[in-house]
């Protein structure tokens, strides 16, 4: 989910005063092992927040350290294409990332939607104009969700099933933001953060019915990530990072490692 640089400086300009203060992966062999593995997707995907960016990747800043780099390592599929790129829409997977796909394709995985419904929006309006504002925009993202992101993810589906008949497609969902009651004392209101929960909620749910529809599996991280949320004690989540603002609000190296790969693990 991409955050505008400059707004994502001004809201950590007004939190700074304050601050904010595993289950071992599956081991069954995953179906999809030594063929053909293509990721595709958002940042999410791409592995922004995790560092150690490949130099061939660009503005996309897709990671060593992501899920779908940690996957092909492990399991050493016949060809890895890596395509996902910060801040990519469903229309932009559409029309940018599929072309690794064919016949031979075994395995793809993607995260996608999160941008598409304007999280970055809706963070950005959250930290820097209050709740009023907030809750609108976490409407307006609702209304998104229901009323276009469907149409813009049966697309996207359609064309994956039609480029890679043969694959098992892993869609993997979004965790949950912030863990409430816990240790932040300053920043949103723990309102304003269950109005953010609550839409990542609406997001997979979302997501979760298109994927099976289209005969994809749904995986599911909110449940691997529990008690590593924004304001938990160890988190795998960013808060605001003033040294690289567009790693706001994505997962750690240990969100990838530890929360998305074994999920990834078990779905594949």
């Amino acid at each position: 989910m991409r955050q505008s640089r400059i707004a994502l400086w001004a809201a950590a300009a007004l939190l700074v005063s304050g601050g904010l203060t595993g289950a071992a992966p599956a081991q069954a062999v995953p179906r999809a092992e030594g063929a053909g593995y293509v990721a595709l997707g958002d940042s999410y995907s791409a592995g922004v927040g995790a560092g150690g960016y490949l130099d061939s990747s660009g503005n996309c800043l897709r990671s060593s350290h992501s899920y779908p780099a940690l996957w092909a390592a492990e399991h050493a599929p016949s060809s890895f294409s890596f395509t996902a790129c910060d801040g990519a829409r469903a229309g932009d997977v559409l029309t940018g990332q599929l072309g690794p796909l064919s016949a031979r394709t075994a395995l793809v995985t993607l995260t996608v939607g999160g941008s598409d419904a304007g999280f970055g929006r809706v963070m950005t309006v959250c930290v820097l104009l209050g709740s009023s504002a907030c809750r609108t925009a976490v409407a307006d993202a609702n209304a998104y969700m229901d009323e276009t992101l469907p149409r813009d993810l049966d697309r996207l589906y359609t064309a994956i099933a039609d480029r890679a008949p043969a694959a098992h497609v892993v869609v993997l969902g979004y965790p949950y933001l912030y863990k409430l009651d816990g240790i932040c004392t300053a920043g949103l209101a723990d309102s304003d953060r269950a109005a953010i929960d609550d839409a990542v909620d609406h997001l997979d749910s979302v997501i979760h019915r298109r994927a099976t529809r289209h005969g994809f599996t749904f995986a599911d991280v909110r449940g691997a990530f529990a008690d590593h949320e924004i304001c938990s004690v160890s988190p795998w989540m960013r808060s605001v990072n003033l040294l690289a603002p567009n790693e706001s609000y994505h997962p750690t190296p240990l969100g990838q490692s530890h929360g998305y790969l074994p999920v990834l693990t078990t779905a594949a």
